[in-house]
C-alpha cells in the first residue's frame, strides 16, 4: 500500500474464463469502479487489481461476477497455480457429446443408412447433446445477452437451438416423424412445406466447438507452469543457527539477520552473506555462469544456488519477496500477463458477426412473410441463415491445424504451446541465444593440456587424474573423467589426499607429491606454461596448474564446449532470414570465445536476469521481432518477455514453462525445423480461415434468398468443416526437408 496515494494491490483468483473475450470483460467491469485498474492473466486465472484502500473485496468480486466469472481471494499456495475448475467437466462433456453425436451425424448424412424410425433415434440421441452437452454455450450466451454483448458462444447457442427447434417442429408437427421417412434433398426453401430435419447440425456444432476448447484449455493450463516451477525452485527448509544451536525450520520463518547452515548438496535458502566457511556454488540456474563460483567469508550468495563444496554459514540479508528469485518470479508474472491479453480472431469477429447474422435472419423472415410466402418457407429460410452461419469451420480452423502441427512437431522434436506461438515464430527476425547449455554443452570438459619441457602428457594426466578422482569439485571431475577417457582407467592409489576449498587438491602418488591448484597459488615459470595460461584466459576457460614435487609441470584448461551442430544451425537460421544475438550471464571471455567460434557479432555478456529482459525490450523497441532461446531459470524472464520464448527440454521447468516452444531433443538444431513447420502451419491456418469466412460470405446470401434450405445448409456447414480438417491433416505428413522458407 502507498501511503501517499492510499492505493493497494489485491490479487484475485478468477474462475470461469474461457477465452480472451472473458479477460476483456472482467477488466472492463473492474475498471467501472472509480479508481480501479486491473490486469487479468488468462494463463494463471489471476487478476491483479490496483484500487483505493476504501474499496472492499466484495465490490471487486461483484464486478467480476457481473462479467460472468467468479472471484475469490488468491489461495495461500505457490504462485502461478493453474486454474483447474471445469477442466475435467469440459473433457467429459466433449467425450459424451462425441459418443452421442457421431451416430446422428453418420445416419443423417447418409440416406442409405436411414432405417425405419431413424429420425426418432437420432432425436433421442440429440436431446442430451443439445441440453447437457451445449449447456455451457447456452448459459454464457444468455448471460452475454443480458449484458448486451455477443461472442462465439452466442452464435453456437443460436445455431444449436435453431436447428434442434426446427427439427422438433418437423418431427412432431411437420410430418417428418412418420416411420419409413427418408430425408429428402432440396436445395431451396420449399414453399410446398416439405419437412426436413437437420439434427446433424444440432449435434455437430457443440461437438466441434467443445473439442476445440478442450485443446485451447490444455494450452492455457500450461501457461502457469513457469510460475509454479519458479515457486518450487527455492529451498523448503533451512537449518537456522542461533547461539550455537542448529534447528530445522520452514524457509518462510527465516528473518533477515539470522544465520543458517548450508551443507554440500543443499540449496542456499535465501540471499545472504557468507560469515564462515568456503565452498563452490553452482549458480548456473540464476546467473548462467558455467563454472561454479568460489565463495568465502564476506561474499554474497543468492537463494536457490546449490552448494557443491564445503559447509557454509550464511547470514540472511533478504527474504520473501525481496530475494532475487522472487524478483524473477514477479517479472515472469508481469510478462505473461501482458502476453495473455491478445484476443483471438474468432472472438473479435463474433462481436459484429452475431448481431449481423441475427439481423439478417429477422429480415429474411419478415421479407418472406411480407412477400406472401408460406410461413414454413419463411421460417425455413431464416433457420437456414442461422444454420449456415454456425461457426464450425471457423472454430475448427485453428485447433485442427494446431493439433496436426503439434503431433507432427512432437515427432520431429518440437513442442508448441498454441497457435499464437506458431504465428509469432513465423514473424521472428532475431534469435537471441543463451550460451551455457544452449549453444554449449553446459558441462565442464578438459579442453587443452600443456606440459613443461621434458614432462610427458600421459604421465601428468595419470597423476593428476589420480588425485582429482577423490574430488567432488566440477573441475576435478572434468579432469578425472578426461583421464579415464584417455586410457587411465587403472589409476594409481593416492596417499594423504586433501582438498582445500578455493585452492585445489593434493596427495602423494607413487612417491611423488602431486598438487592441482589455482594458478595464483603457485609459481608458474615463463614460456610454454605462461602462454597456455594466457591462452586459456583469452578463451574464457578455467586453468589449473599441476605441480609435481614442488615444480609446475602442466597447465590444464577446462571449459564448456560448443554443442555439435550449433554452427550448422546458426547458418541455417541466417539462411531463413534470422539474425543471431548472444545473450549470457557468463563472463565476457567465454562469451566472446563462443561468439567468435560461431560467427556471432552481437554479444551481451555478464547479463543478470533483469539485464536480459532489458536487452530483449530494447530489441523489441527497435522494431525487432525477437525469439529468446534458453534453458535456465536465469533465462525465464527473457523467455517470457520476448515475442517468443524457446526452451530446451533438458533445461529447467521454469524455462520450459515460460517458453512457448520447447525443443524436445535438447539442442537448437530443432529450431530450424520449428521455424519451417511454423510457416507451413500458419499458411494452413490462414487457408482454413479464408475458407471459413468465404463459405459464410457465399452461402449466407444464398440462404437469405431462399436458394438454400436448412438441410443442404447443414451439409455445406459440415462439408466446410471436413475441408478444414482435411487441409489441417496434411500437416501430419509434412517433412522438414520440404519445409518452406
Amino acid at each position: 500500500m502507498s501511503a501517499a496515494t492510499g492505493r493497494v494491490v489485491t490479487d484475485l483468483a478468477v474462475g470461469g474464463m474461457t477465452c480472451a473475450a472473458c479477460v476483456g470483460r472482467v477488466e472492463k467491469r473492474l475498471a467501472r469502479i472509480d479508481g480501479v485498474t486491473a490486469t487479468v492473466n488468462l494463463a494463471t486465472g489471476r487478476a491483479r487489481v490496483v484500487h483505493p484502500a476504501g474499496v472492499p473485496f466484495a465490490d471487486l468480486a461483484a464486478a467480476v461476477e457481473r462479467a460472468g466469472c467468479t472471484a475469490a481471494p488468491l489461495p495461500d499456495e505457490p504462485v502461478g497455480a493453474a486454474p483447474t475448475d471445469g477442466d475435467d467437466d469440459g473433457l467429459l462433456r466433449a467425450s459424451v457429446t462425441a459418443a452421442l453425436a457421431v451416430p446422428v451425424l453418420t445416419v443423417s448424412m447418409a440416406p442409405g443408412l436411414q432405417f425405419p424410425a431413424w429420425q426418432w433415434v437420432c432425436f433421442l440421441l440429440a436431446v442430451p447433446v443439445v441440453t447437457w452437452g451445449a449447456y455451457g454455450f447456452h448459459r454464457r450466451a444468455w448471460h452475454h445477452l443480458r449484458q448486451a454483448t455477443a461472442t462465439m458462444d452466442t452464435l453456437v447457442s443460436l445455431g444449436v437451438l435453431a436447428s434442434f427447434g426446427w427439427s422438433a417442429y418437423a418431427l412432431f408437427l411437420g410430418g417428418a416423424g412418420a416411420v419409413g421417412m427418408r430425408m429428402p434433398f432440396s436445395l431451396t426453401a420449399d414453399p410446398g412445406g416439405a419437412a426436413h430435419l437437420y439434427l446433424e447440425a444440432a449435434v455437430g456444432v457443440p461437438l466441434f466447438v467443445l473439442c476445440g476448447r478442450v485443446l485451447e484449455g490444455r494450452a492455457r493450463r500450461r501457461g502457469g507452469s513457469a510460475l509454479r516451477a519458479l515457486a518450487e525452485l527455492g529451498a523448503k527448509e533451512v537449518c537456522v543457527r542461533a547461539a550455537g544451536v542448529e534447528r530445522l525450520a520452514p524457509v518462510r520463518e527465516l528473518l533477515p539477520g539470522q544465520e543458517f547452515v548450508v551443507r554440500p548438496g543443499e540449496k542456499v535458502a535465501t540471499d545472504g552473506v557468507v560469515v564462515e566457511g568456503g565452498s563452490a556454488l553452482d549458480a548456473s540456474l540464476l546467473t548462467g555462469e558455467s563454472v561454479p563460483v568460489e565463495v568465502g567469508p564476506g561474499d554474497r550468495v543468492t537463494g536457490a544456488t546449490v552448494n557443491v563444496g564445503g559447509v557454509l554459514v550464511v547470514r540472511a540479508t533478504a527474504v520473501g519477496a525481496d530475494t532475487q528469485l522472487a524478483r524473477i518470479t514477479a517479472l515472469v508474472t508481469e510478462a505473461q500477463t501482458g502476453r495473455a491479453r491478445a484476443q483471438r480472431l474468432a472472438d473479435a469477429v463474433a462481436g459484429g458477426f452475431v448481431p449481423c447474422v441475427l439481423a439478417v435472419a429477422v429480415c429474411v423472415l419478415g421479407f418472406w412473410l411480407g412477400a406472401g410466402g408460406a410461413p414454413q418457407a419463411a421460417v425455413t429460410a431464416a433457420v437456414a441463415v442461422l444454420v449456415v452461419a454456425c461457426p464450425c469451420a471457423l472454430g475448427l480452423a485453428t485447433p485442427t491445424a494446431l493439433l496436426a502441427a503439434t503431433g507432427r512437431g512432437a515427432e520431429l522434436g518440437v513442442l508448441v504451446r498454441g497457435p499464437e506461438v506458431l504465428e509469432g515464430l513465423r514473424r521472428i527476425d532475431t534469435v537471441v541465444l543463451d550460451k551455457t547449455g544452449t549453444l554449449t554443452t553446459g558441462r565442464m570438459e578438459l579442453v587443452e593440456v600443456t606440459t613443461a619441457p621434458g614432462v610427458g602428457e600421459a604421465e601428468v594426466l595419470r597423476l593428476a587424474g589420480a588425485v582429482e578422482h577423490g574430488s567432488e569439485h566440477p573441475i576435478g571431475r572434468a579432469v578425472a573423467a578426461a583421464t579415464r577417457l584417455r586410457g587411465g582407467a587403472g589409476l594409481p592409489a593416492v596417499d594423504g589426499f586433501a582438498a582445500t576449498a578455493g585452492l585445489g587438491v593434493r596427495g602423494t602418488v607413487e612417491g611423488r607429491r602431486v598438487r592441482v591448484v589455482r594458478p595464483d597459488r603457485v609459481t608458474v615459470p615463463g614460456g610454454r606454461l605462461r602462454t597456455a595460461l594466457a591462452r586459456a584466459e583469452s578463451a574464457g576457460r578455467t586453468a589449473v596448474v599441476v605441480e609435481l614435487d614442488g615444480r609446475a609441470a602442466a597447465v590444464l584448461a577446462v571449459g564448456d564446449t560448443v554443442r555439435p551442430g550449433s554452427w550448422r544451425t546458426l547458418r541455417r537460421l541466417r539462411d531463413l532470414g534470422l539474425e543471431p544475438v548472444l545473450l549470457t550471464g557468463d563472463r565476457p571471455g567465454p562469451a566472446r570465445a563462443v561468439a567468435a567460434e560461431l560467427g556471432i557479432t552481437a554479444v551481451h555478456a555478464a547479463a543478470s536476469p533483469e539485464r536480459k529482459a532489458e536487452v530483449i525490450a530494447g530489441l523489441r523497441a527497435a522494431g525487432r521481432r525477437v525469439a529468446m532461446v534458453g534453458d535456465g531459470v536465469n533465462d525465464a524472464v527473457a523467455l517470457a518477455s520476448a515475442d517468443l520464448g524457446v526452451a530446451l527440454a533438458g533445461g529447467t521447468d521454469a524455462a520450459i514453462g515460460a517458453a512457448g516452444l520447447t525443443l524436445v531433443r535438447g539442442d537448437i538444431e530443432s529450431l530450424v525445423v520449428a521455424v519451417r513447420l511454423a510457416r507451413r502451419t500458419v499458411a494452413a491456418i490462414r487457408t482454413n480461415l479464408v475458407w471459413a469466412f468465404g463459405y459464410n460470405a457465399v452461402l449466407l446470401p444464398m440462404a437469405a434468398l431462399g436458394l438454400l434450405n436448412p438441410m443442404p445448409a447443414a451439409l455445406a456447414m459440415s462439408a466446410s468443416s471436413l475441408l478444414v480438417v482435411a487441409n489441417s491433416l496434411r500437416l501430419r505428413t509434412w517433412r522438414a526437408s520440404r519445409g518452406v522458407r
